[in-house]
């Protein structure tokens, strides 16, 4: 359960916009309840880089903040994230900083493509990623050029 909790944890390293000083995160000036979630990097935790710290930190305060069912599902987004090879979490590490990289914008139309793609029914979304998967790239290509080009429909969120 220590493990899943910590593991959890790490999910969360991107959620927070909170930096802290350097100085601020020796293991002695973490509270209890930080240092009960963070327990498994104690030994190592004044010799692990500041960027980690800050990230493990602001997990432990998002853990701290989620219902139990919340840290369910966080626990089980991390056990899925842990069996991906490894070459995938870089793929995944990769696609996300491009995200990221992009305009408010931009960022919001994928949300709204994610959730309207959720939204459809499983035999409509297999039917479409089957279709995707048997084009050619160059196929693949127009077509993501056209949905970029088409006008933008209202949302209704």
């Amino acid at each position: 359960m220590k493990a899943k909790t910590i593991l959890g944890v790490a999910l969360l390293l991107l959620v927070s916009p909170v930096s802290y000083g350097e100085e601020d995160l020796v293991w002695a000036s973490l509270d209890a309840s930080q240092q009960a979630v963070l327990a498994e990097f104690a030994n190592e935790w004044n010799t692990l880089p500041s960027k980690r710290r800050e990230g493990l930190v602001r997990g432990a305060e998002r853990w701290a903040t989620m219902t139990a069912d919340e840290r369910q599902q966080a626990q089980g987004h991390f056990s899925d994230w842990r069996r991906l090879s490894n070459e995938r979490r870089e793929l995944i590490r990769d696609r996300y900083d491009i995200y990221k990289s992009l305009s408010a914008d931009e960022q919001r139309r994928i949300r709204d493509n994610f959730r309207r793609f959720n939204r459809m029914n499983r035999d409509r979304r297999q039917k479409m990623r089957d279709s995707f998967h048997n084009m050619t790239p160059e196929q693949k290509q127009r077509a993501r050029d056209r949905k970029r080009d088409r006008p933008r429909r209202p949302t209704r969120d």
